[in-house]
C-alpha cells in the first residue's frame, strides 16, 4: 500500500491510502466506500470534533449498527450540548435516522439490529440492563417524518401520554374520590399547544378530531403531544419534508424557539433548512460514518472535509 496526495477539483491536496485504486478507511486496509462523484478522502478524527460551551446533553461513542449482515452505522462518536439544534444531514441511506433512533432506543424494535456502543443522557448509560425505556422515551421524545395524530380529538391527542404513564387522573372514579386532575389537563393542554404555536389556531376546537387538521397543523399537534410527556430531548426526523413552504416555515420557527427550553436533533434532507435553525450540523455520508461535526456556519460555509463540500455544492447525493 502507498500514500499518494490526490488533487480535487478546486486543485486541493488530500492524503489517500491507495489500495487497488480505492481508499482506505483511517486505521484499515478496507477501501473506504463512495458513491458516484464523491471524492476518495480519509476521515481525520479532528473533522468531527466539535468543542462547544456548556455542558453534553447526550454523548455517543463508537456507535455501530447493523441490520443483520448491513453495517449501517460505523463509529460514530460524537457530543450534543444541550438547549440546541444539532442537525444530521446526509444522502439517503447514510444512517442518519438510524443514528437518531439510537439516541431513545427506537431501533430496539427492530428484530434485525444489533448496537454496539455507548449513548449516555446526561452521563447515564441508556443501553445499560435494566433501563426503563418508557421513561426514557418520555424523557427522550420524538417526532416523524408523516404526522400521526391520533384518531381521537385535539384534546385527547396532548393528554393521552401523561394519562397513559399515570402523570394524570380523570374519570368518574377520580371525581367521586376528589381525586380529578381535570384542571391540571386543561393547563396542560394549552401549554403545550402554545409551545408547538398551535393554541391559537385550535382553541375554539379542542374536541374536534385530529385528523380534521390540515397536515402542518397535525404536524404540530405531533409536536405539541411529545411535548406533554415534559421531556427533555426532542428527536425530529424530517418533520417538514411532507410539507408545503409555509407550514414548513412555522416548523422551523418553532425548531428554533424550542431549543431556548429543549435540546433538539433534527433530521433533514434540506440542507438550506438545516443552515437556517440548527447551531451545529453532522455530516454521515457513505458507509454510515460521520465524516465531519462542528458549528453549523463552519460547515457550510468552510468544510473541512472535501467530501462535504462536494455533498453540500451539489456534486453527489
Amino acid at each position: 500500500m502507498s500514500e499518494t496526495r490526490q488533487t480535487t477539483d478546486d486543485g486541493q491536496t488530500t492524503d489517500s491510502e491507495l489500495a487497488g485504486g480505492a481508499s482506505a478507511s483511517p486505521g484499515t486496509d478496507q477501501p473506504l466506500e463512495v458513491t458516484s462523484g464523491e471524492t476518495r478522502e480519509r476521515t481525520r478524527e479532528e473533522w468531527v470534533e466539535h468543542e462547544f460551551e456548556g455542558d453534553a446533553k447526550l454523548s455517543v461513542s463508537d456507535l455501530d449498527v447493523y441490520y443483520g449482515d448491513d453495517h449501517a452505522l460505523n463509529g460514530v462518536s460524537m457530543e450534543i450540548p444541550e438547549n440546541s439544534v444539532t442537525a444530521l444531514i446526509g444522502p439517503s441511506g447514510c444512517g442518519k435516522s438510524t443514528f437518531l433512533r439510537c439516541l431513545n432506543r427506537m431501533n430496539d424494535r427492530i428484530k434485525a439490529a444489533r448496537i454496539d456502543g455507548s449513548v449516555r443522557l446526561e452521563g447515564e448509560e441508556i443501553y445499560q440492563e435494566g433501563i426503563n425505556l418508557v421513561e426514557l422515551r418520555k424523557r427522550v421524545g420524538m417526532v416523524f417524518q408523516s404526522p400521526n395524530p391520533f384518531p381521537k380529538s385535539i384534546a385527547d391527542n396532548i393528554s393521552y401520554g401523561p394519562r397513559k404513564h399515570g402523570d394524570l387522573d380523570t374519570g368518574l372514579l377520580a371525581n367521586l374520590l376528589g381525586r380529578s386532575d381535570d384542571d391540571a389537563v386543561d393547563e396542560l393542554v394549552e401549554r403545550s399547544l402554545r409551545q408547538a404555536a398551535l393554541w391559537d389556531e385550535v382553541q375554539d376546537r379542542l374536541d374536534d378530531n385530529a385528523l380534521g387538521l390540515s397536515g402542518g397543523q397535525q404536524q404540530r399537534l405531533c409536536i405539541a403531544r411529545a411535548l406533554a410527556t415534559d421531556p427533555e430531548v426532542l428527536l425530529m426526523d424530517e418533520p417538514a419534508s411532507a410539507l408545503d413552504p409555509i407550514a414548513t416555515s412555522k416548523i422551523e420557527d418553532l425548531v428554533h424557539d424550542l431549543a431556548e427550553e429543549y435540546t433538539v436533533v433534527i433530521v433533514t434532507h434540506n440542507m438550506q433548512q438545516a443552515a437556517r435553525i440548527s447551531d451545529q450540523t453532522a455530516v454521515f455520508l457513505t458507509g454510515g460514518k460521520l465524516v465531519e461535526y462542528g458549528d453549523t456556519d463552519q460547515v457550510f460555509e468552510d468544510p473541512q472535509s472535501q467530501r462535504v463540500e462536494d455533498y453540500i455544492s451539489g456534486k453527489f447525493g
